[in-house]
């Protein structure tokens, strides 16, 4: 064991359950922590979502920022 803790994917438990963290709607799961003033909110599917649309996902990976860019002319 590395002494890390791995969160299951989906500890949803409200019907309809949201979508698992594995899913390509995963950030349309409900928000359970939001921390709006630290810039994140945990989701019910164990995803850590940030407000520069980064996320980390329940099994350590990060999924990069992926907000569209600006349009400058």
């Amino acid at each position: 064991m590395n002494g890390t803790t791995r969160l299951p994917d989906s500890p949803c438990t409200h019907t309809p359950r949201c979508p698992s963290a594995s899913s390509p709607a995963a950030e349309a799961a409900r928000v359970v922590a939001g921390h709006p003033e630290q810039g994140w909110s945990l989701l019910c599917n164990a995803v850590v979502v940030f407000d520069d649309t980064g996320e980390l996902l329940p099994d350590g990976r990060v999924i990069a920022p992926h907000r569209p860019f600006a349009i400058t002319t």
